[in-house]
C-alpha cells in the first residue's frame, strides 16, 4: 500500500506558500531542528509538543507540530542540548526564544506555524556588542 509521507505533504505546501515575492528582512535556513514548543491552546490550556523547526531566520522561523494553535498565540521555542558546561571562548547562545504566531496553515495530521520572535537573534559579534561594524576596505 502506497501511503504518502507527511513530510512531502506539508513540503509541498510550504514550497507553494514561500513561493511568492516576499519583503524579508533576513534570509532562511532551510535547516530541520527539533524544537519544544509551549503554548496556550485555543481554549487556554497549557501545552508542550517536541516538534520540528522547518526554516528559521533571526526574525522568525516556520515549525511543523501536531496541536493546532490559534494565530497571535504566544510561543515559547526552546532547542533542546546537551548539558554542557560553557567553553572558553564561546558565547552562550539563548536556547529558549519568545514568538507570536503570524499565520497557521491547517494540514491533514500537521499544522504550520509562521512564527515571529518578540526579539531578533542575534546574527554576529557587532550585533551583540552593538559596536559599529568596518567599513568595506577599512584597515585591518
Amino acid at each position: 500500500m502506497g501511503m504518502s509521507s507527511p513530510a512531502v505533504d506539508w513540503t509541498i505546501h510550504v514550497h507553494r506558500k514561500l513561493s511568492k515575492k516576499e519583503g524579508r528582512k533576513w534570509e532562511r535556513l532551510q535547516l530541520s531542528i527539533p524544537v519544544f514548543v509551549r503554548a496556550q491552546d485555543g481554549n487556554g490550556q497549557d501545552s508542550l509538543e517536541f516538534a520540528t523547526a522547518v526554516n528559521i531566520s533571526p526574525g522568525g522561523a516556520l515549525v511543523v507540530v501536531r496541536r493546532s494553535l490559534p494565530t497571535s498565540a504566544q510561543v515559547s521555542l526552546e532547542i533542546p542540548s546537551a548539558p554542557i558546561a560553557p567553553i572558553h571562548g564561546l558565547k552562550t547562545s539563548s536556547r529558549i526564544m519568545q514568538a507570536k504566531a503570524v499565520w497557521v496553515t491547517h494540514l491533514d495530521d500537521y499544522h504550520l506555524l509562521g512564527l515571529k520572535f518578540i526579539r531578533p537573534l542575534a546574527t554576529d559579534a557587532a550585533a551583540v556588542s552593538r559596536r559599529p561594524l568596518r567599513k568595506a576596505g577599512a584597515a585591518l
